[in-house]
C-alpha cells in the first residue's frame, strides 16, 4: 500500500480512531488516502492502548518513517480534531497544513443551533472559492445571528474554509469521510481480539484491492470514472465562458455573471472550469498568435466581485443625477464639418433626380416617404383635404 501511495497519489490523508467493540479495550488508529477515482486507499492502521499525544505521534512517526516524510513536509491532514491529534502533527511536521471535518464542525453548532439555515449559511462559507466570496458569506452570516457568527469565526478558516486552502494537495475535500467510511467496514472485526481483527482488516484490505484492479480492467478511457464525469461537466460549464489571451501562459476568462479571472498555464493558478475553457478555445480556434509587437502587456485583472476593499477612510458618494430635458439623443452630435459635408450630398443627390422623385422621399436624401404635396381622403364622408379624425360631417355630393 505505501508503494502506490508513493507512486501516484496526492499528498492528503486522513487520520482517525475508532474504539474496540469486544471485553478487550483499546482504539484503533487509521490513515487513509484519496485514491485517483476519489475512492479511500487504506494506507495504515494500528492498534493503541488510549488515544492521546503520544499513541498519536508513534503512530504519525512510523507513518513518517513508511512513507519517507521529514519534519518539512508539506502534507495536508484531515481529522476530526481527535485528542492529542493536532499537537503531534505540530511537533512532528509542523509545515503540514491541518484540516478540519466540517461535518463535526456542524455537530458542534448543533449543540446550540440546530435549524438548518446555519447549516446552509455553514456550507456557503465553506465551499466560497475566494477569499471575497468568503467574507461575503460570513458577513451574511453575521446578519443572520451575530453570536453564531462570533462562534465560527474562533476557528481558523484556513482550516476548515475551501477559500483558505493553500491547494498544496490538489482537492477541496471538506469531509473526513475516507476514515468514516474505512470504519464502517471494520465494525465486525472490531469486536475480535487482537490479532483476529487485525487479520480481519487485513483480508479486507486484499479483498478491496483486487476488486479495484476489477473495475480498472473494464475502465474506457485515459481517464478514471469520476475523473471522467467531473471533467465532462466541466467542458458543459465551459461552453459559457470566454478565454483570451493576454501573452505568455496567461488567460482573462470571463463567464456569464459577470465573474472574470485569470488564468496562469504555467502556474495552474485557477484551474478547473476556467482552464477547460482555455483548452477548448484553443482547441477550436487553434489560438497562439505569437509574439505581441508592443514594448509592454496589459496586466489581466479579475473581475469586481474579487476586488480588493479600499481602506480610504472617505466616503465616496456618486454625483448627484439629473434628467435631461426631452426625449433621450441616441445619435451623436455633429460637428460643422459633417454637416455641410452631408448637406452638400444630399444636394447632389437631389440634383439628379426628378421633381415627382424628390416630392417622393423626406428632406436631405434621407429615404423616408412625406405626406407633402399628397392630398388626403376622409374614409367617413369622402371629401378630399381631410381626414376622418377631423371631419366634421362634411356631406359629399
Amino acid at each position: 500500500m505505501k508503494k502506490g501511495f508513493k507512486a501516484c497519489l496526492r499528498d492528503f490523508l486522513g487520520l482517525d480512531g475508532a474504539h474496540m467493540k469486544g471485553p478487550y479495550p483499546g482504539q484503533i488508529l487509521t490513515a487513509v488516502g484519496l485514491d485517483s477515482n476519489n475512492g479511500i486507499y487504506p494506507l495504515a492502521y494500528a492498534i493503541v492502548e488510549i488515544e492521546n499525544c503520544e499513541s498519536w505521534k508513534w503512530f504519525l512517526e512510523c507513518l513518517g518513517d513508511d512513507l519517507d516524510l521529514h519534519a518539512m513536509s508539506n502534507f495536508s491532514f484531515v481529522s476530526d480534531r481527535q485528542k492529542g491529534l493536532l499537537q503531534a502533527v505540530s511537533q512532528l511536521f509542523p509545515c503540514a497544513e491541518p484540516r478540519f471535518c466540517l461535518r463535526h464542525i456542524h455537530e458542534n453548532m448543533k449543540k446550540q443551533w440546530r435549524t438548518k439555515e446555519y447549516k446552509d449559511h455553514l456550507w456557503d462559507c465553506a465551499t466560497a472559492t475566494t477569499v471575497p466570496e468568503f467574507n461575503h458569506f460570513m458577513h451574511q452570516f453575521s446578519l443572520y445571528d451575530k453570536s453564531t457568527y462570533e462562534w465560527l469565526k474562533s476557528i481558523p478558516p484556513q482550516h476548515w474554509a475551501k477559500s483558505h486552502f493553500t491547494g498544496r494537495a490538489t482537492t477541496d475535500m471538506l469531509l473526513n469521510n475516507l476514515c468514516e467510511v474505512f470504519n464502517g467496514k471494520l465494525v465486525d472485526g472490531r469486536d475480535k481480539p487482537i490479532i483476529s481483527c487485525l487479520e480481519f482488516i487485513r483480508e479486507y484490505m486484499m479483498k478491496r484491492t483486487c476488486n479495484v484492479l476489477k473495475v480498472q480492467q473494464k475502465c474506457v478511457g485515459p481517464l478514471t470514472p469520476t475523473a471522467t464525469k467531473i471533467m465532462e461537466k466541466n467542458e458543459a460549464a465551459a461552453t459559457q465562458y470566454i478565454a483570451e489571451w493576454c501573452g505568455d501562459e496567461k488567460y482573462q476568462v470571463k463567464g456569464p455573471w459577470n465573474d472574470q479571472h485569470v488564468v496562469d498555464m504555467h502556474e495552474r493558478i485557477m484551474v478547473s472550469v476556467y482552464k477547460s475553457s482555455i483548452l477548448m478555445s484553443t482547441r477550436c480556434t487553434g489560438y497562439k498568435l505569437g509574439k505581441l509587437h508592443m514594448g509592454t502587456r496589459w496586466n489581466q485583472i479579475k473581475g469586481r466581485a474579487l476586488w480588493p476593499r479600499s481602506e480610504c477612510p472617505m466616503q465616496i458618494t456618486p454625483p448627484p443625477h439629473r434628467n435631461q430635458p426631452g426625449r433621450p439623443k441616441r445619435k451623436r452630435r455633429q460637428s460643422m464639418e459633417e454637416k455641410s459635408q452631408s448637406k452638400s450630398q444630399s444636394q447632389s443627390q437631389r440634383s439628379d433626380v426628378g421633381p415627382s422623385e424628390i416630392h417622393g422621399h423626406g428632406p436631405h436624401g434621407s429615404g423616408k416617404l412625406t405626406r407633402k404635396f399628397v392630398s388626403v381622403t376622409c374614409s367617413k364622408c369622402g371629401n378630399k383635404g381631410h381626414n376622418s379624425r377631423t371631419c366634421k360631417g362634411q356631406g359629399g355630393t
